[in-house]
């Protein structure tokens, strides 16, 4: 008799472990689902700041370059761009949805042009799947389309398609495994035909309980447009809400200057 209840308390043990397996394992059922999925992997756990130096190489349509460092930081959907020596004062601000465009310190232009990155690789893991939603839905990806493929030797969910040979459609691309965006395709600037441009996010690290990608890639037609390249990253550094605020840029101690 205790041989017999051994065995069946083995044989509902497994039966449990393999109906858990199946629900860990079955696919989205669309892009919705995904992102659902991606913000439960790491809810309270994702990082909520982060600051990097990046080295930034801007190619021309003639083929030259130009290479410049930008101190940016990052706090929940907001980034912070300080480009060159931050107490000269020029740089960016973005949110998900507008652009404030700064020098000396000062706003010299604002645009309702969000940035893509922002509910991506922060937004997802941090914050409602509502406002997420809300805010990707300018970059008219078709939730509703989803597809696995190999990208960069790992299987990779690509929401917005449901054709390798699609180039055209917005998308993008989340790594199965660790679900993270590893490639995105969007319009990145106004062009005649409206064609997006192909976004990679490579090496990835981990950093806190998250991932980051330490290079990026942005190309338009298959031609580089711009190459970033990350360094001395840190995450949960403290950073009061006023350094994301253009009217506050040039107060308190930034992150990225020698302590007085």
């Amino acid at each position: 008799m205790r041989l017999r209840i051994v065995v069946s308390l083995l044989a509902l043990v497994t039966s449990c472990a393999s109906a858990s397996g199946r629900t860990d394992t079955s696919e989205p059922a669309d892009g919705r689902a995904l992102l659902a999925r991606m913000h439960d992997r790491y809810a309270n756990r994702w990082f909520q700041t982060l600051t990097f130096v990046q080295r930034t190489t801007q190619t021309k349509p003639d083929g030259t370059s130009q290479v410049s460092t930008w101190y940016e930081a990052v706090r929940g959907t907001r980034l912070r761009i300080d480009v060159g020596d931050p107490t000269v004062g020029n740089g960016a601000l973005y949110t998900p949805d507008s652009l404030y465009v700064l020098r000396a310190g000062k706003v010299v232009r604002t645009m309702a042009e969000g940035n893509p990155f922002l509910p991506l690789i922060m937004g997802v893991y941090i914050q409602p799947l509502e406002q997420t939603v809300a805010q990707i839905a300018p970059l008219k990806v078709d939730l509703s389309r989803i597809r696995v493929q190999d990208w960069e030797g790992k299987p990779t969910y690509v929401v917005g398609s449901t054709s390798p040979t699609d180039t055209t459609s917005p998308q993008i691309w989340v790594e199965k495994d660790r679900l993270i965006v590893t490639r995105f395709l969007v319009p990145l600037m106004p062009t005649p035909d409206k064609r997006v441009q192909d976004v990679r996010l490579e090496n990835n690290v981990a950093v806190g309980d998250g991932w980051l990608a330490t290079r990026v890639r942005m190309l338009d037609q298959g031609k580089p447009m711009q190459t970033e390249e990350y360094s001395d990253w840190r995450v949960n550094v403290p950073l009061p809400a006023t350094f994301f605020q253009a009217e506050h840029w040039g107060e308190g101690q930034h992150w990225a200057a020698p302590r007085r």
